[in-house]
Order: structure tokens, then C-alpha cells, then sequence
């Protein structure tokens, strides 16, 4: 929204003009949290005359709108109301504006987002570090080794009998894998934040068996000679021609299979796209939350304030700590994952009124 059409929609509502349309719009433009870096402050004004003009437009529309043992229809109590709203939060907004133009008092730094790094441990405990543009090539027994915008293993078999050895591709806090993870048999895999997936570098068993910690996201080459598991502490998936997301994260309340694409099945059970599991239980689910990670994003879904936080922690490799009693709504929002954290934690406040404190890589939330 321009700073004209929002002058022009506070005028409205002022004058007693405004239509449903624009209280709407007001809900709606200010639920999103827009910054005011492109409104020129020398055309707002001061912000403690601002505040005093709210202040007596406010009183006057008061005296106006609600005399004594009259009473007005109900749109025109609303609207006075959202006039009365919207004047309080353009001067909180103007306020938390030139706040962020210098340093606020609670964020003494800030943390900056994760990055897409990722180690690969060999059979022989040598450790590589992975980033984009890294090149390389190696091999282990019958099984080559690329490291080129991918991680790819490609076996070439001899017939005879070769001892299966395991790698482990792993991330740490703030860390995600720069680019996929490509099996012998052709599957992709990309980890999130601490998260690891130890595979054997030769699929010459009855089944491909691969074990993961943390979060992955797995494109399967299906072979229905050669079943593909994912084992996990609390869940077997066995996919069936499939994309899926596995959350196994040891902090979080369950292990989370979401299927994406083709079928898999849980402990047994059949999923279908759209649908996941906990390993007991089966519910459809919006699996846009569930890949926001893969694409950049954070998305969260009436999610409550530990579940966000323990999400943050592992992408800014934070420590988190809690003061007071946690507010039980729900937060909705899909924010990229590449922000500072001070970013995240302004829309979250405006969002709920949660406060937050920054000291080191320290966060503490304050209710």
C-alpha cells in the first residue's frame, strides 16, 4: 500500500466515510505487518505531535459519534471503533518505525540467518565440508563419489562380493545442505537444520535402507524388487514410487511423516498426498508447511510459540529461554529464512504481543 491510499483510508474512516471494503482493508494491511521505510518522516511529521493530533481527533470523534442517550447504528459504532484502532496503531507503527532506525533497548545484537553448508563423514571417519562450489571427486570401493552441485554415488558393480561400508551426510545448527544428496539408486535427499542420514554406499541387499535424525526431504527412485526404508527411532517408512518429508527431530513432540507426491507407507499404514502421520494416526495436512524449509522459508501454521521457537533455535543456532506464562494462539506466517533474526522477531511481537530480548546468541522470550 502506497503512503497516498493509506492517507487517503485513515481520511476515510476519520470522515466516517469509509466503506466495509476499507475496514477490511485496514484489518487485513496491518495483520501483514508493513514496514514504513518508503514514507518519507519529514511528511509524517513529529511523532509527538503526531500522537497529540491523534489524540484530539479521537476526543472529538468521540463527542461526535456516541452523545449521550443516542444511539447509532451498528456499522457506524464500527467504524468509529476501527477509527479509533487505526489511529492508535498508525502512531504504534510510526513509533516502532523510528525505533528501528536506531538500536532497540531489548536487541543488544543480532543474529544472522543460517547458511547451506553440510558435512560428509566416509566410511573411513574423513570428514568433508560441503558448500556450494565445492568440486571433488572420489571413490570407495566399487563406488564413485562426485561433489559437484550435488553429492552424487554411482556404483559400478564387479560381481563380486563387497562388504557394505556406510557415510553420513549431516548438518549442524543453522546449517542446511547446499544441494541434494544423490543415492546409488538415483534418490535425492536434502537435509535440514541438524539433521543427518547415514546410507550404505552400495544398495546390493534385498532392501535400501537408509537411517535419518532431524528432518529430510526424500525423492525415492521406486524399485518394487528393492523396497527404499527410511528408519527412524519411532517410525519405518517404506516408500512406493513417492516424494515425502520426515520430521524426527528428538525435541519435538512426534516423528512426522508428510507425504508429497505417490504413496508411502508408515508402520504399515497407507498414506496418500496430502496426508501424514505421526506412526499411529493419519491426518490430512496442508504440505506446503511442511516443504517451506526446502524453499527458504519458515511457514507456520496456528503454531504456538515453542513449536516457532524451536524452529528459529535450530536455524540460528540459538539458545532459547522463557519469562512469564506463554500466550496459548496460535502464530500464522510464512517468512523467508534468509532475514536476521530481529526481523523475525518484530513481525512475531506485532503479531501476538510477545516480546523478545537478544544477548549474544541468547533469546529470551518475555509474556
Amino acid at each position: 500500500m502506497t503512503k497516498e491510499i493509506f492517507l487517503g483510508l485513515i481520511e476515510r474512516v476519520r470522515d466516517g466515510s469509509a466503506s466495509d471494503k476499507d475496514i477490511r482493508l485496514y484489518h487485513a494491511w496491518f495483520s501483514q505487518f508493513q514496514s514504513l521505510n518508503e514514507w518519507n518522516d519529514a511528511e509524517l511529521g513529529n511523532a509527538e505531535e503526531i500522537k497529540s493530533l491523534i489524540k484530539s481527533r479521537i476526543n472529538a470523534r468521540i463527542k461526535t459519534q456516541f452523545p449521550y442517550k443516542i444511539t447509532r447504528p451498528l456499522w457506524t459504532r464500527y467504524a468509529v471503533a476501527a477509527s479509533i484502532l487505526l489511529c492508535i496503531s498508525f502512531s504504534g507503527y510510526y513509533l516502532l518505525h523510528k525505533q528501528q532506525s536506531g538500536q532497540i533497548a531489548y536487541y543488544k545484537n543480532d543474529v544472522p540467518p543460517g547458511h547451506n553448508q553440510a558435512t560428509l563423514t566416509l566410511a573411513n571417519g574423513q570428514k568433508i565440508l560441503l558448500n556450494k562450489g565445492l568440486y571433488k571427486s572420489l571413490t570407495q570401493g566399487s563406488t564413485a563419489i562426485q561433489i559437484n552441485n550435488g553429492i552424487t554415488y554411482t556404483t559400478n558393480l564387479t560381481g563380486k562380493a563387497e562388504a557394505i561400508t556406510y557415510n553420513t551426510l549431516s548438518t549442524a545448527n543453522g546449517e542446511q545442505s547446499p544441494y541434494p544428496l544423490i543415492l546409488p539408486d538415483g534418490s535425492k535427499v536434502w537435509l535440514n537444520a541438524q539433521s543427518s542420514i547415514t546410507f550404505p554406499t552400495v544398495f546390493n541387499s534385498k532392501q535400501r535402507i537408509v537411517k535419518i535424525i532431524g528432518e529430510a526431504l526424500f525423492e525415492v527412485a521406486h524399485n518394487t524388487k528393492q523396497p527404499f526404508k527410511v528408519l527412524t527411532e519411532k517410525q519405518t517408512i517404506e516408500d512406493i514410487g513417492t516424494t515425502f518429508d520426515v520430521n524426527a527431530y528428538t525435541d519435538e513432540p512426534a516423528t512426522e511423516t508428510t507425504l508429497i507426491e505417490g504413496k508411502v507407507k508408515v508402520n504399515d499404514m497407507l498414506l496418500e498426498p496430502g496426508q501424514q502421520s505421526d506412526g499411529s494416526h493419519i491426518k490430512t495436512v496442508d504440505i506446503k508447511r511442511y516443504t517451506a524449509w526446502k524453499n527458504g522459508d519458515f511457514y507456520f501454521e496456528n503454531d504456538n510459540i515453542q513449536t516457532v521457537m524451536r524452529q528459529l533455535s535450530r536455524w540460528y543456532n540459538i539458545e532459547v529461554n522463557y519469562e512469564g506464562n506463554m500466550i496459548g494462539d496460535g502464530f500464522n506466517a510464512q517468512i523467508s529464512r534468509n532475514k536476521n533474526i530481529s526481523t523475525i522477531l518484530h513481525i512475531l511481537e506485532n503479531t501476538k504481543g510477545v516480546h523478545f530480548k537478544i544477548e549474544g546468541r541468547r533469546i529470551t522470550v518475555i509474556q
